[in-house]
């Protein structure tokens, strides 16, 4: 049944037998539903000049977002860009020190005894960390709060599929935090675990009061920490419960008519690499039954993901570099998709007159591999292959071993930007840190791609460089002592093995497993896309003609739905993309001037603005010094950190008091600070 159908259905129903009517869903700018999807590594730029990108194979969608709304190319993730942390500040408009996971899928926890361990940065809102604290910690050391909030206390369900956090990302520790270890969910999970992760994991719809999707299945929605409260709300945890309220009778099916299910034959949960057509079947199901708010995540397509999709058995290719046959064929089964979808939503009625539609890519990524062959190969009439591929694995432990003789024990969070935490946790100014610092920055390997020998370190933030860049939290044990980033063609662990490679090379594995790096700074990974189309969005097609990044899609969503979140933003309203009668009021005759407030703003205080790179290779050069330099130079750092979290703080603040709270915008002081943020710029050259 179509949603107008069933709306109106189902409040009839509800009133001839007694039953608490459907919650009515209350959102500005005439939006009744609101459609977030987030890709893994999906590029809009060319990997390989001759090769169209990922979205130029799939036109089905980049022509629905140029055609209908605003397609934004100057758009940029936090650092460290990695999956986790770039979907979480795209959910929250806030960076990790303010959601406590700001280094990458895992981070580092410094136990009582000096060693780190590694819990994913996957994991239910309100799950503790062994130190009893949130892993969702707000600066203030409490549960952040949750992005479901302001839509369902607005009146609306809210689903998701496979984004993170929201929904249960393990059957151990989710489970018990939701429904206690004496469970019956915590007994089906010891007896069959593999039904248990199709069953409870990647699938949720947090319910408004009074919906009659949510009457039965749902269990409490609990929020301790929320600001302003959050009682009496109920959720639909996992399939087992949500699909018997929106698809009765049957099993979710994909976009292709094949019912949504794990590699085991359990229906449910796929697993947390769901292809366009699974994850947009699911949201479709959702939407038609009631859930006007969906996110989604879709999985890259330059991974195989199997011969049904890429034509290729993952025994002989487990992934693919760009042209390869492959990986086109994955991408067209993702345009098809979107085309289905898109198709099947129309004849919903749920189109761009009544529908906000965000989609970006959590990041880019690098492709770790030689040059194609034919060299002219485009991949979509002349498909490519490639002699060499994949990233270069280094044990960092052996790699400082063998050049350094450094034996000192160490963890790192495994990455091209690995993360140190040395045993014992040495402060900044040790001479135990600054060895570590001298010999990371002074890394040399060789590469089995080109048989050049590489500097691996390219740049090294400190503590004092990381709380500047928005990555230090309300929990100091999460602190790694210094962060390197790498040549992204290597990818950076540490076993411990501290035996030597002779020679140098056989520290050098080339992993053809995976050939995608990201989790660095690089532009190429760092400089990714976002699309809006809908209500309130102006067809503006293709501009990179301001700076946004992903703390900036939460306010202007919230902006555009005429809802608030219960905490101030790190991002800002993107009014340059929005038609005039959605812009605030208090900001419709001051578009210039927030506008160059705006961007002063970001080029002072996003981690990948002016501001941010320039103290980060700063901080690289200093740390490399003498310790004399080094410490002047951490004394201007953090000067520096504190003038500009001043002027920050105040733009800020003028704009989301303009953006959300009615009070009319300052012209005067807002040029005020940006020639305040402007002298800031200046001082770091």
């Amino acid at each position: 049944m179509r949603p107008v159908g069933f709306f109106a259905a189902a409040g009839l129903l509800a009133a001839a037998f007694g039953q608490p009517a459907l919650a009515q869903c209350n959102l500005g700018n005439s939006i009744k539903h609101i459609v977030y999807i987030q890709f893994d590594n999906v590029h809009f730029r060319r990997d390989n000049p001759n090769v169209p990108s990922d979205l130029e194979q799939m036109p089905s969608l980049l022509k629905f977002l140029e055609g209908n709304g605003a397609f934004l190319t100057n758009h940029w993730t936090p650092l460290i860009s990695h999956t986790a942390v770039d979907i979480l500040t795209s959910l929250t408009g806030v960076y990790g020190d303010r959601f406590g996971v700001p280094i990458g899928n895992s981070f580092g926890l410094f136990g009582p005894n000096g060693a780190a361990t590694f819990p994913s940065s996957f994991t239910y809102w309100t799950d503790l960390l062994a130190d009893g604290l949130p892993e969702m910690l707000d600066q203030h050391g409490k549960n952040a709060p949750a992005p479901w909030v302001p839509f369902t206390r607005a009146g609306c369900n809210v689903g998701a599929f496979s984004i993170a956090n929201i929904e249960f990302e393990n059957t151990t520790t989710d489970i018990d935090n939701v429904f206690g270890p004496n469970s019956a969910e915590h007994q089906e999970n010891v007896n069959n675990h593999n039904k248990a992760v199709a069953d409870f994991e990647g699938i949720i719809v947090h319910c408004a009061k009074g919906s009659a999707l949510c009457a039965n299945n749902g269990a409490p929605d609990t929020l301790k920490d929320e600001p302003g409260g959050y009682s009496g709300f109920t959720a639909l945890y996992g399939n087992v419960n949500v699909q018997s309220q929106i698809s009765p009778g049957a099993p979710v099916k994909d976009l292709d008519g094949n019912v949504i299910a794990d590699s085991h034959g359990n229906q449910g949960f796929p697993g947390f690499s769901p292809t366009a057509s699974q994850t947009l079947g699911y949201l479709a199901t959702m939407l038609e039954a009631g859930v006007p708010v969906v996110y989604g995540y879709i999985a890259d397509a330059h991974d195989n993901r199997g011969p049904a999709l890429s034509g290729v058995s993952t025994a002989t290719e487990q992934t693919f570099g760009p042209g390869e046959a492959g990986y086109v064929k994955q991408l067209q089964a993702y345009d098809k998709a979107f085309g289905q979808f898109f198709t099947r939503l129309a004849a919903d009625r749920i189109t761009t007159t009544n529908t906000l539609f965000v989609i970006t890519a959590d990041e880019n990524d690098h492709f770790a591999g030689g040059p194609p062959s034919p060299a002219s190969c485009d991949g979509v009439t002349t498909p490519c292959t490639y002699a060499k591929i994949g990233e270069i694995d280094i044990d960092l432990s052996q790699l400082m071993a063998t050049e350094f003789g450094e034996g000192s024990p160490f963890t790192v969070h495994s990455d091209d930007a690995p993360t140190y935490y040395i045993n014992g946790n040495p402060g900044q100014l040790t001479p135990l840190t600054r060895r570590f610092e001298h010999e990371a920055a002074a890394l040399t390997a060789f590469n089995p791609i080109t048989g050049n020998i590489d500097t691996l370190t390219q740049a090294i933030a400190d503590q004092q460089e990381q709380s500047f860049l928005h990555m230090v939290t309300a929990d100091p044990k999460r602190t790694p002592n210094f962060i390197m980033f790498g040549n992204p063609d290597y990818f950076l662990s540490a076993t411990g093995n501290t035996a030597h490679c002779v020679p140098l090379s056989s520290c050098s594995q080339e992993a053809a497993g995976f050939a995608w790096n990201h989790g660095d700074f690089q532009p190429e990974i760092t400089n990714t896309w976002l699309g809006m189309a809908g209500p309130g969005i102006e067809n503006v097609g293709v501009t990179g003609a301001f700076f946004s990044d992903h703390t900036d899609i939460r306010p202007t969503m919230m902006s555009l739905a005429g809802l608030t979140d219960d905490y101030a933003h790190d991002g800002r309203v993107l009014i340059e993309i929005m038609t005039d009668g959605a812009v605030p009021a208090t900001l419709q005759q001051h578009r210039a001037t927030f506008g160059r407030l705006a961007s002063t703003y970001k080029a002072i205080n996003a981690p990948l603005g002016t501001l941010g790179k320039n103290t980060l290779k700063s901080t690289t050069a200093a740390i490399q010094g003498n310790d004399t330099t080094y410490i002047g130079y951490l004394a201007q750092l953090k000067a520096l950190t504190g003038q500009r979290n001043t002027i920050a703080g105040h733009m800020i603040q003028m704009m989301e008091a303009s953006e959300f709270a009615g009070i009319p915008f300052n012209d005067i002081a807002a040029n005020v600070h940006v020639t305040l943020g402007q002298n800031l710029l200046a001082s770091v050259p």
